[in-house]
């Protein structure tokens, strides 16, 4: 009942028909159920994967048999990615990325609905494209079709939450938009004729001959498709209280929208509204969802003649409210008090997304988000490095380790690496460890207290340790041990340093240099 309005809106607006949203309704809400990794997950056309599926269609228009071939390759990248097990890595995706993202698909929907809404004819361009349009065609607006897409909306919006589980608000818009549509307003914009029966194989040979042509749309639509799913996965868990196996659950897409693309249906993924649905009307296992799509598959059987006369302003009114309901609104109601730079990246991918395509949208997003993150990682880095030889922080030392260090505090710098150090503090590690030696005649660095190390750190090390050696500082290395040994002896970084200059203890580093000075 949630399904069927929302599949053949999708249908509609990818510009292939609404038939083809049944008919990816029906593929991928089965086998994604069968083979999936998500118990009470409903999956099937979505609004992020048709705006996807619209660009494609408009960039092979007259060409639909390669535009479903990307949706079959899309399917076996899906399979590749659970094979693989790339699923958990899904979930590193940072928040103001996917906020952004989804925030960026809702507001396209809105965009793209607004001419079927008014009752006007679409427009090539994607979103640009509907913006450059509306000067010149909102003076043929439709008034009957106007009238329904606001009355559609209206009950998607005020239909009782109490009803949502026994009459879903988008079917009963359909209904009634239609019942309107039909019988008093009429004129407005309909559907139009909507095959029924078995649907056409479409065998993709189109990948034989225009494979690099159709990878990076098929890319896109498999990393969507799993984000998608995925995330859906998570509010399905949240509910049912269980935990989901998502290279499973990427597999089952996978097959799911191959098996779209080869009918001519519309790719898919898990849908949240339509899970939320099943889980709340007691659906807990595959059968649910597989239920779903042979209840889509009886209905494809007569349903053309009925869905021919229904109002594109009626689907149109129900995406729209899709569409506001995909936007991020938690993120952006708590945008003021969100740390800044998290929001810029936020908003950045809103945009791109928008105004330029999905891809670049998620590329410089990962690119901003993962700067930001270095740089936070950085400060809280730099934080581990501290002098402990200083009076103020002299209390870090045991009493022997103080008593060995005693008259010679003046001389001996002692610098201390405590926790993880990555790339992200490398390059400002050497100018901070540099100025707690600056005046002293050696310096121990202890790392009995450093948990991790990369190579860009050792190789900051190792020009930490070549400077204070060109300054006639003599360097001792203490406390080195677990993967910050393995990684700086494996480059070599401590080579330079003279025998007996790495010790396991700070307090033999100590005594070590103490007898050097007193030589």
């Amino acid at each position: 009942m949630v399904a069927l309005p929302l599949a053949l809106a999708f249908g509609v607006t990818s510009g292939i028909g609404a038939i083809a949203g049944l008919y990816g309704a029906i593929a991928v809400g089965f086998f994604a159920a069968v083979f999936g990794g998500t118990k009470a997950q409903v999956s099937g056309p979505t609004g992020p994967m048709t705006v996807v599926m619209g660009a494609i269609v408009a960039d092979h228009a007259g060409n639909l048999p390669e535009a479903f071939a990307i949706v079959f390759l899309g399917g076996a990248f899906q399979i590749l990615f659970g094979l693989l097990k790339v699923g958990k890595y899904v979930s590193y995706t940072p928040s103001s990325v996917v906020s952004g993202f989804m925030s960026g698909i809702g507001v396209i929907i809105i965009i793209i609905q607004t001419l079927p809404f008014f009752g006007l004819p679409s427009v090539a361009g994607g979103p640009l494209g509907v913006l450059h349009a509306w000067p010149t065609l909102f003076g043929d607006i439709n008034s009957s079709a106007l009238m329904i897409g606001i009355f559609s909306l209206a009950v998607v919006i005020a239909w009782p939450k109490r009803l949502h589980r026994i009459l879903p608000p988008a079917l009963v818009a359909l209904t009634l938009g239609t019942l309107l549509g039909t019988f008093v307003l009429q004129g407005a914009p309909t559907i139009g004729h909507v095959p029924t029966g078995f649907p056409e194989l479409y065998i993709p040979v189109s990948l034989i001959g225009n494979l690099p042509s159709l990878l990076q749309p098929a890319l896109i639509l498999a990393l969507l498709g799993s984000i998608d799913s995925l995330l859906t996965s998570l509010v399905a868990d949240s509910i049912t209280r269980s935990r989901h196996r998502s290279n499973k659950e990427l597999i089952g897409q996978g097959i799911g929208n191959m098996i779209s693309g080869l009918i001519g249906g519309l790719p898919g993924a898990g849908a949240t509204m339509r899970t939320v649905v099943n889980v709340r009307a007691g659906g807990r296992t595959p059968l649910s969802g597989a239920l779903h799509a042979f209840v889509l598959l009886a209905l494809v059987a007569g349903l053309g003649p009925l869905a021919e006369d229904i109002p594109l302003a009626v689907l149109a009114g129900i995406l729209i409210k899709v569409g506001w309901d995909i936007i991020d609104w938690g993120y952006l109601k708590h945008v003021h008090r969100a740390p800044r730079d998290k929001v810029l990246v936020m908003f950045v991918t809103l945009g791109l997304t928008v105004f330029v395509d999905l891809i670049t949208a998620v590329a410089v997003g990962l690119i901003l988000a993962g700067f930001v993150t270095a740089k936070w990682m950085e400060k809280e880095e730099l934080k581990g490095i501290t002098s402990l030889a200083l009076p103020q922080t002299g209390s870090a030392l045991s009493d022997e380790e103080k008593a060995a260090l005693k008259g010679f505090d003046d001389r001996i710098a002692i610098v201390s690496l405590r926790g993880r150090f990555s790339y992200a503090s490398a390059r400002e590690m050497v100018q901070h460890a540099t100025a707690m030696n600056l005046g002293y005649k050696a310096v121990i660095y202890d790392l009995t207290n450093t948990a991790h190390m990369d190579t860009s750190t050792a190789l900051a090390i190792q020009e930490l340790l070549s400077s204070a050696m060109s300054k006639s500082v003599s360097c001792y290395i203490t406390g080195l041990s677990g993967t910050a040994k393995d990684t700086l002896e494996s480059l070599g970084a401590l080579d330079a340093l003279p025998s007996g200059h790495v010790l396991p203890t700070l307090l033999g580093g100590i005594r070590k240099v103490t007898q050097t000075f007193e030589t």
